[in-house]
């Protein structure tokens, strides 16, 4: 079955660009017109992924995504002419998954669509290992808990995203900025290095633990989770 895509657009122009596009690209698409429809076609049709315009007649887009969030995890990639930073973190702190500027390449709104659909659960129809077992480690991201050594270790959500991550493709090196993009999921506002705060940390948690498994550095690369 195809992916639903739900557009809430009020430029008719760029909603039909977008729907052609996705249409194209395989994707089942409903499109609406201003936030209140929007948000009527989201219940409606409970799409996989909803792009929405900010700036719309009936209900701006914060308010609809924020009503979605409450609602759903559906995922939400904001589509704006709004450039500025603080527009980007309302947006955010809404519940977007992902924010692109107007005018964008529809090639790059492709890649953000795709890779915001991979960090959501369920949306293409494929089941996901979500708990993965290692020698003295357990990553359980149903329940959202980290097992180190037979003991729960508190750990913050970020760290846990990120570990499980590298350990869901062991043995293969990410880039910093492909980990921020997958596990930070938007445009990040600061620098790679919180990639490597967050790696020391984790470090601190799993050092020694086991003989068959490490959070390796690739020198000039970036990290991955090594199965020895």
């Amino acid at each position: 079955m195809a992916v639903s895509v739900l557009i809430v657009e009020d430029d008719r122009n760029i909603q039909e660009l977008l729907q052609m596009y996705l249409e194209k690209e395989g994707y089942a698409v409903t499109v609406a017109g201003d936030g209140g429809q929007g948000l009527a076609k989201f219940r409606s049709i409970k799409p996989d992924l909803v792009l929405l315009d900010i700036m719309m007649p009936v209900m701006d887009g914060w308010s609809v995504c924020k009503t979605i969030r409450a609602e759903s995890k559906t995922p939400v990639i904001m589509l704006t002419a709004k450039g500025e930073v603080d527009d980007k973190v309302t947006g955010l702190k809404a519940g977007a998954d992902d924010y692109i500027t107007k005018p964008f390449e529809m090639k790059e709104l492709l890649a953000r669509i795709e890779a915001v659909l991979r960090r959501s659960e369920g949306c293409t129809g494929e089941t996901k290992l979500r708990r993965l077992v290692f020698d003295k480690l357990v990553i359980d991201m149903d329940a959202f808990e980290l097992h180190v050594n037979g003991k729960k270790v508190d750990t913050p959500p970020k760290e846990m995203e990120l570990l499980f991550y590298l350990a869901s493709s062991p043995n293969r090196v990410y880039t910093r900025n492909q980990l921020l993009d997958e596990v930070w999921g938007f445009d990040y506002f600061g620098d790679s290095r919180t990639v490597d705060v967050h790696v020391k940390r984790l470090r601190e948690k799993l050092e020694g633990v086991s003989e068959s498994w490490c959070l390796r550095t690739v020198w000039g690369v970036g990290y991955k989770f090594e199965v020895l």
